[in-house]
């Protein structure tokens, strides 16, 4: 890699359109004395970052973006697909017993072992009653009662609480339908997506050329008398500092539940005992261990051996876990074995949650423990919280609403960006091309000692923490090498 840097008249090379540093980059080096150390270097080094990041990784953002609008989308689906079953016919007075909506379930569907009983979320919403069924797999068969009348209005095979379009948009969005192997592809946005954003603001907060930089208006809103590619760079920008809260939390969020960078916020859990305390559902003098049967985890549907659970006890359970004060939708589970108590756990997602957790000893009618949402840890508050605002749920359509925007906010951005690439191609007859050139090579060169020193522990650091953002980025840097040796020996 030479240290010598190519002087450009214009700055294309950065996206936020700064000035030169001639003074420390593109000035005078000594051949002999190497490049100058500043730390104007470490802005070389983000360009650069920021462009080979923003190229290599945007097509897995727009999957992203584009996989996410339409889950965005999924409870007005549902609603318009799976109406029949979700909603009833007419709004009654009182409701029937919810013994009687269990047993015309079974009636209908005998088959498998009544694994849980959700209460409707709302008077217009029917019961459901979740089956396990073996030959589903790791998916339900959930049946849906009109809690008026007791009578059944359809089944839908779920997958814990989704229909199957929800469920098909959801394996859309997080592996592309691939299985384990295509939720690289998620992981691999979410880790990159907080360096290009975080990049991106420096970049262009830091830029310095003109009055307009230090403005208000200069940095939130895109320059309209500017034309070609500083026209495009505006709107890319500003708009990115419109998005960027919200492309934070979305990195963030997805990174707690992908599947290597999630393996690692679980041990920072577990070091901090900052997990969702389990719910002890040991009867007195049992012997059964504590498990958080509310999380679908140890389901056993009816307690194995002893057959499907006896509708009356769901209503006994149901009675108890009201009379602790659980209000609202419900999710009833029977006990995994005999010596187990049933769990009445709270599953109102929409701000302000309901979380909490009971158990039940239906022979006695009694209550033996209870899990508070309000008990929780700080960082497992924050986690449920961040996986529902994700999803949409946490707000309602407002949430909704704010999750499209960024979806096409960041497919905008993306495209601008690319056109950008394409605005600063050579143009010349002697000097074609596709799209523009990268920014130099040898920016780390010109970084000074104690940014090395304290810089790569850092982002090894990191990169233990992100795995598939370290093994990229190793990539990245090896092909960066191979290119620049192919350059060389060109030259020579």
């Amino acid at each position: 890699m030479s240290p010598r840097i190519e002087e450009l008249p214009q700055n294309d090379h950065d996206p936020t359109g700064a000035a030169p540093d001639r003074t420390t980059s593109a000035g005078p080096v000594s051949e002999h004395l190497g490049p100058v150390r500043s730390w104007a270097g470490l802005r070389h080094l983000l360009v650069r970052l920021h462009f080979y990041a923003g190229v290599l990784v945007a097509p897995f953002l727009l999957v992203a973006a584009l996989t996410g609008l339409a889950y965005t989308l999924a409870p007005q689906l549902d609603a318009l697909v799976y109406g029949d079953q979700l909603r009833v016919e007419r709004v009654g007075g009182e409701t029937r017993p919810l013994a009687e909506q269990i047993a015309a379930a079974r009636s209908a569907h005998p088959e498998g072992t009544t694994m849980s009983v959700t209460t409707p979320p709302g008077p217009e919403d029917t019961t459901r009653v979740v089956l396990s069924v073996p030959e589903l797999g790791d998916k339900q068969r959930t049946v849906f009662v009109d809690p008026y009348t007791a009578e059944v209005q359809g089944e839908l095979t779920t997958w814990f609480g989704s229909t199957p379009l929800t469920t098909w948009l959801d394996d859309l969005h997080r592996n592309l339908h691939l299985g384990e192997t295509g939720r690289l592809y998620s992981e691999v946005a979410a880790s990159w997506l907080w360096v290009i954003v975080a990049g991106g603001l420096v970049l262009w907060l830091g830029r310095s050329r003109g009055r307009r930089a230090k403005s208000a208006r200069g940095v939130l809103l895109p320059d309209r008398t500017a034309g070609g590619v500083r026209r495009t760079r505006s709107w890319h920008a500003a708009t990115g500092v419109w998005l960027a809260l919200g492309l934070l939390f979305l990195s963030a969020t997805g990174l707690t539940w992908s599947q290597h960078a999630g393996e690692r916020f679980g041990q920072a859990l577990d070091a901090t005992n900052g997990r969702a305390p389990a719910l002890d559902t040991a009867l007195p003098g049992g012997d059964a261990p504590a498990g958080d049967h509310a999380e679908h985890a140890e389901h056993g549907g009816s307690g194995g051996e002893a057959g499907d659970a006896d509708p009356a006890a769901f209503a006994a359970a149901l009675t108890a876990a009201r009379g602790a004060g659980l209000d609202g939708t419900v999710e009833v589970t029977p006990p995994a074995d005999p010596a187990s108590a049933w769990v009445v756990a709270q599953t109102d997602n929409v701000w302000p949650v309901h979380y909490d957790q009971v158990a039940v000893d239906t022979t006695t009618g009694e209550v033996v423990s209870h899990n508070r949402w309000a008990g929780y840890p700080v960082l497992a508050k924050l986690s449920k919280l961040g996986v529902q605002g994700h999803m949409g749920v946490l707000f309602g359509i407002v949430n909704q609403i704010v999750l499209a925007v960024i979806a096409l906010g960041l497919t905008a951005v993306i495209i601008w960006g690319y056109r950008m690439w394409w605005q600063r191609r050579p143009t010349r007859t002697d000097r074609t091309a596709l799209a523009g050139k990268a920014p130099e090579r040898g920016a780390w060169r010109r970084l000074p000692l104690t940014a090395l020193v304290l810089g790569i522990p850092a982002v090894a650091a990191l990169c233990w923490a992100l795995p598939v953002l370290g093994v990229t980025l190793i990539g990245f840097l090896m092909v960066d090498a191979m290119l620049g040796a192919a350059r060389r020996i060109r030259t020579t």
